[in-house]
């Protein structure tokens, strides 16, 4: 089992749920973040007063899968999330070592 985390830009949530569900990715985790790469922020003009905006609004997507299903994953994710333009994001996988369903006890691939 992975977690594959996405950080990509607001705009293109709704796509990449779409693709997650196209390929039967049943549930997902997603968190409203802050956070700067390569883009580095930028300046914007509030009240006639310059400031610089260090941190840009991101969204991160979890999404726990089977190992075989992680290139689908991945896969669905970058072509839909892809703008070409800098600051598309990253993803990021990692293995899970335990997953457990609270209501029923289920665990491992199961509780997925």
């Amino acid at each position: 089992m992975k977690l594959v985390t996405a950080v990509i830009k607001p705009f293109k949530l709704d796509d990449v749920r779409e693709a997650l569900s196209e390929i039967g990715i049943q549930g997902v985790t997603v968190t409203e973040v802050k956070g700067f790469g390569r883009q580095k922020g930028h300046t914007e003009l509030y009240r006639g007063a310059e400031y610089v905006v260090d941190f840009l609004p991101k969204v991160k997507i979890e999404i726990a899968v089977d190992s075989g299903m992680v290139d689908q994953v991945i896969e669905a994710v970058t072509k839909t999330a892809n703008t070409g333009k800098i600051g598309d994001g990253k993803i990021f996988v990692t293995p899970l070592e335990q997953v457990i369903r609270i209501r029923t006890g289920e665990s491992g691939p199961d509780a997925l």
